[in-house]
């Protein structure tokens, strides 16, 4: 009898999420981890950490910019930027123990250590192999840099040493103009850093819907961070005060150079499987070193699954969450199934950012006719009242049936604001099931209601 129904390598959003709910299928179940504590990257180094920054640099900026038109006095804001480290901190060990407690309820077994997969069904973990009907690969990602880049963790960074450098820096070097950079690079930006973003592209947020990224690059520059677009970094010169980032225009192929006294390398990330044994093992692997797996999340090696950062698809904890409920209840025999097309994806900066399904460029590209619904938030009484008026809701309808195809929004609360748009999705929901939906009044999300009547016959408040 083998000593576990499931393995599952790697205690992430992915995996931790995998392993309960197989508990809950009645499967014998283990976990392998080799941090001290659970939650992977994104509760101990990412997503969790950076929340937290987001959340207390706001309020300081808050405090200098809105306070005193509401009638609020606090004197004048400062930070101590020691005690909102520890505030992260504290944050992330509520989180750790919480998986803890969640492992000990459904009795699922943490194997503390670094896992291999010795053979098809053995998992070995320090100089113990432990047996397996299956086994799932939820090792998660990690930071990619670029040649000419080294990373130290002090002077040039990745989101894991952006998040415990030991002081604000005058000037902040960003590498890359997606989801991370733009967070941290807020983050950092509203403590008083000199904030400039270096992107190869020539937009910020790469797929994310055109209109979108222009409109938050210029939230983002009023805000005091700076753009270089279309640049290629060619390498980072660390001194005794800082670093060069010295790039490349693309257009014109000219030379240039910036200095910074931290650069944060936020080129994306790339799946984590060193050390597993896969090749050895023959499973055949994806394009950019992905685990390649079938529409069940199956490898070609028998028995062995694969989930996450570790596949094909978007970088993102949820995916990576219901891939591994999915996969729990195909392993334990039921029918495990994810939506990719209703998969949201949110930018936790100031105004958030969140979309889901097409943009439309995705649907001109494929030739199909849709119409726009869009809606200022400046015509939602809340937001105004709150100083978020900025930004506005897009839904995208397929012309002929009104069904909803996508939605894209900029401005408060979008990270909330885009499930109801998902939930409908899901559903099949034409844009006018959103418009004779009540909302209630005064609430943010009567944008999104207003969206979805300006696919039909108009918005009542535009």
């Amino acid at each position: 009898m083998a000593d576990f129904d499931l393995i599952v390598i790697g205690a992430g959003p992915g995996g931790y999420v995998c392993a309960i709910r197989a508990a809950q299928l009645g499967l014998r179940t283990a976990v392998v981890e080799g941090r001290e504590t659970l939650g992977g990257t994104c509760l101990n180094v990412g997503c969790i950490p950076s929340k937290a920054l987001l959340h207390a640099s706001h309020q300081f900026h808050e405090m200098g910019h809105t306070f005193a038109k509401m009638g609020l006095s606090a004197g004048t804001p400062s930070f101590d930027w020691a005690k909102m480290l520890a505030y992260k901190d504290d944050v992330i060990g509520q989180n750790t123990k919480g998986i803890e407690f969640l492992f000990k309820k459904n009795k699922v077994t943490w194997l503390k250590g670094w896992g291999s997969i010795a053979a098809p069904g053995q998992v070995k973990v320090g100089d113990e192999v432990h047996s397996a009907k299956s086994i799932v690969i939820a090792t998660g990602s990690e930071a990619a840099s670029l040649p000419g880049v080294e990373v130290d963790e002090t002077t040039v960074v990745t989101s894991t040493g952006a998040l415990t450098l030991g002081a604000v820096p005058a000037r902040l070097a960003v590498i890359g103009g997606g989801v991370i950079g733009l967070e941290l690079g807020s983050v950092y930006a509203r403590l008083g850093s000199s904030v400039t973003v270096i992107e190869y592209l020539d937009a910020i947020t790469p797929g994310q819907d055109g209109e979108v990224q222009k409109s938050f690059r210029r939230l983002l520059e009023r805000q005091g961070m700076t753009f270089i677009l279309g640049a290629a970094v060619q390498g980072v010169d660390k001194g005794a005060t800082g670093a060069t980032v010295r790039y490349k225009l693309r257009k014109d192929d000219s030379a240039a150079s910036l200095e910074a006294d931290v650069v944060l390398v936020a080129t994306g990330r790339r799946p984590y499987t060193a050390g597993l044994g896969l090749e050895a093992l023959g499973v055949e692997m994806g394009p950019r070193g992905t685990v390649k797996t079938d529409a069940h999340w199956r490898t070609n090696i028998p028995g062995l699954y694969a989930i996450g950062d570790a596949i094909a698809g978007p970088m993102l904890a949820h995916k990576a969450e219901d891939e591994g409920v999915a996969v729990a209840e195909v392993i334990a025999g039921r029918a495990g199934h994810v939506n990719y097309g209703v998969i949201p994806g949110v930018i936790y900066t100031h105004p958030e950012v969140a979309s889901v399904g097409e943009t439309e460029e995705t649907l001109k590209e494929a030739g199909r006719a849709f119409k726009v619904g869009k809606f200022s938030f400046m015509g939602n009484g809340r937001a105004k009242a709150q100083f978020s008026g900025d930004g506005f809701v897009k839904i995208l309808a397929d012309a002929a049936t009104d069904r909803i195809l996508g939605a894209h929004i900029i401005g408060p609360q979008a990270g909330d604001l885009i499930h109801e748009i998902c939930v409908a999705m899901e559903f099949g929901a034409a844009a006018e099931d959103l418009a004779r939906t009540c909302h209630a009044h005064p609430t943010v999300s009567e944008a999104v209601r207003e969206a979805a009547l300006a696919c039909g016959d108009g918005a009542i408040h535009a």
